[in-house]
């Protein structure tokens, strides 16, 4: 941690680095499965394969009637998501850490409006200065409009004092292209190891990078207060 600096900003991907809500996931999409005649996927499953947003990845599921496959998955998640939804321990310390820092985002794959509707069920917007999900930018992760489209509502200009931290591969790939931090938060095991993500930097629990974001908030780089 020695060549890290208080970010300037914190943005943050939701699924499995925030919260975890894998069981509305699983669930739209299992029942989305059972009206195609498709096998269904279990938890392991689910944590290995979606990584992609809603509109980048089901017309190749489904083709020509994936619109009728998404109406199906939000239609149960709409209905499950707020009820099972729990944060993922360590989160709102890390939250608060990072806040020391400065503001702070909501960059994800999850639908706009679901994201925020989980966001307010936690108490949780306060913490953020916008939340961005799949649909909001002209593109979605691992394109760089979703991470720009958020620093622009912080009033922050990209750069390697912006920290765009998440769990997988994917979301790496997204803070690179936009000229960010890539920060890997747990080990990656359902995504092929923290190697594959290749990040600048890695932490093992929210707990470790709340205690390194407190730090780095009382010293800050010189400049910088």
């Amino acid at each position: 941690m020695s060549d890290l600096a208080a970010p300037r900003c914190v943005l943050w991907d939701w699924d499995n680095t925030l919260v975890d809500g894998w069981a509305a996931i699983e669930r739209g999409l299992n029942a989305t499965f059972r009206a195609f005649g498709m096998p269904e996927w279990d938890r392991a499953e689910v944590l290995a394969r979606v990584r992609g947003s809603l509109r980048d990845t089901f017309p190749g599921m489904f083709g020509a009637e994936w619109e009728r496959a998404r109406d199906i998955f939000y239609a149960e998640v709409r209905a499950c998501h707020l009820g099972v939804l729990s944060p993922m321990p360590g989160a709102r310390a890390a939250l608060e850490a990072a806040a020391l820092c400065g503001p702070q985002g909501v960059v994800s794959n999850k639908g706009g409006a679901l994201l925020r509707a989980e966001a307010a069920h936690l108490g949780w917007g306060p913490f953020f200065a916008t939340l961005v999900g799949a649909g909001d930018a002209a593109a979605d992760k691992p394109d760089a409009a979703p991470i720009l489209l958020a620093l622009a509502a912080c009033g922050v200009p990209p750069g390697p004092d912006v920290w765009y931290v998440g769990d997988t591969a994917l979301d790496m790939q997204a803070a690179r292209a936009a000229g960010c931090r890539a920060v890997l938060l747990g080990d990656a095991a359902h995504d092929g190891g923290a190697a594959n993500a290749a990040p600048d930097a890695a932490f093992g629990s929210a707990t470790a990078l709340c205690h390194a974001l407190a730090s780095l908030a009382r010293s800050p780089a010189p400049g910088r207060r």
